[in-house]
């Protein structure tokens, strides 16, 4: 019995030894001197904006405002349904109808590209009317720090408390662009007529363009969970999408959209082909997980966050590829959303870590402005 027990501990001792000397081998475990210089550098280049913030999931800068980052004001939607207005105080306006559920709630932002003639808002929100979960896109005017005129731009894009979409951005046509998520139920991805897994495209009004491809308001179909919406200086429009989830995880997304065009959700995945479906530009692999969300593009650059990915990403562009993808602040603050470039050419992002996905760190959630030129 002595020796059995004598046996068992030297078996454990041996087995604490080699999970040490394992876990000093794994990747990220341990830092390099020029980690630990690049990881200084990219330090010095942020400043906390905000604090404890609930889930924001988007960020606008009113034209009207004072440039220059936390002395002018900053708009940000958060998921439980409040939109701040972010600048030498805060202040919340409560969006009535949204249903913050999972994944859902109060998400998007957009500003016409007239703002400051019409302070016209565009919001995208989860609502549980008319007995099940659907999202909608709604407009407002904002004057005095108060909403009124709210119109109805598009209803019954499909909701769930999973893969609801969210984004929304003007694209230089002047149209109002906008992600959306399978719903939960991919096979509505393919689907032409429904507005689920697809990226939409109306006019400032809600109504569809003459040349939309298909007489309604999609303008490219299969994708699985749109996050992310940016255009290159020559006009191309990139987009971020998570790939599967669960055990498996993985294959998520960056890709060139163009109109009319199938993206394959929930056929193809990764780097798989199939006639009549694009495959993305990139794409994390089947063991990498960025669970991609923001996107901006700056200087050649997609910069997009990365929520399970847990970094600030940058693809570097030649054309319609990408040449490389950098990580920055990896691990440093968790969860990243909104990526979006702000006043005088400074990044903004925001944190993902209350979201009960995330390991919330001392101020969660946080707004974050990165200067570009000292990262």
């Amino acid at each position: 019995m002595k020796r059995s027990i004598l046996y068992l501990i030297i078996i454990l001792l041996a087995g604490g030894l080699i999970y040490i000397f394992q876990k000093a081998d794994e990747p990220g475990e341990s830092n390099s001197p020029q980690d630990e210089e690049q990881n200084t550098a990219e330090q010095e280049s942020i400043q906390i904006v905000a604090e404890n913030l609930k889930i924001p999931w988007a960020v606008a800068f009113p034209p009207a405002s004072p440039a220059g980052g936390p002395d002018g004001d900053i708009l940000v939607t958060e998921r439980p349904g409040n939109l701040l207005k972010i600048g030498r105080d805060r202040s919340v306006i409560k969006i009535e109808g949204v249903r913050h559920i999972g994944e859902g709630g109060l998400l998007g932002l957009a500003l016409h590209p007239k703002y400051e003639q019409n302070n016209w808002i565009y919001l995208y929100l989860t609502t549980n009317e008319g007995g099940g979960l659907r999202n909608r896109v709604e407009r407002y005017t904002l004057h005095d720090g108060t909403l009124s005129d709210r119109k109805l731009i598009i209803e019954n894009i499909p909701g769930a408390s999973v893969h609801d979409g969210g984004r929304l951005a003007f694209g230089s046509d002047g149209y109002l662009y906008i992600g959306t998520g399978d719903a939960g139920t991919s096979n509505l991805a393919q689907d032409r007529n429904s507005l689920a897994g697809k990226i939409l495209r109306v006019t400032d009004e809600g109504e569809t363009p003459d040349d939309n491809p298909f007489n309604n308001a999609v303008y490219s179909y299969g994708h699985r969970n749109v996050q992310g919406l940016a255009w290159d200086n020559d006009g191309r429009l990139w987009a971020t999408e998570h790939g599967r989830s669960g055990i498996l995880s993985g294959f998520d997304e960056l890709n060139l959209i163009e109109k009319g065009k199938n993206y394959g959700w929930p056929v193809i995945q990764g780097d798989e082909r199939r006639d009549g479906m694009v495959t993305p530009v990139i794409n994390s692999g089947a063991s990498d997980t960025w669970a991609p969300a923001g996107a901006a593009y700056v200087d050649g650059s997609i910069f997009f966050g990365g929520l399970r990915g847990e970094a600030l990403f940058e693809a570097k562009l030649d054309g319609t590829k990408v040449s490389s993808l950098t990580k920055h602040f990896y691990k440093e603050y968790g969860r990243i959303r909104e990526v979006i470039l702000g006043p005088e050419d400074y990044l903004y992002i925001t944190t993902s870590n209350i979201d009960g996905r995330g390991n919330a760190r001392a101020g969660d959630d946080k707004l974050i402005r990165v200067d570009l030129e000292r990262l």
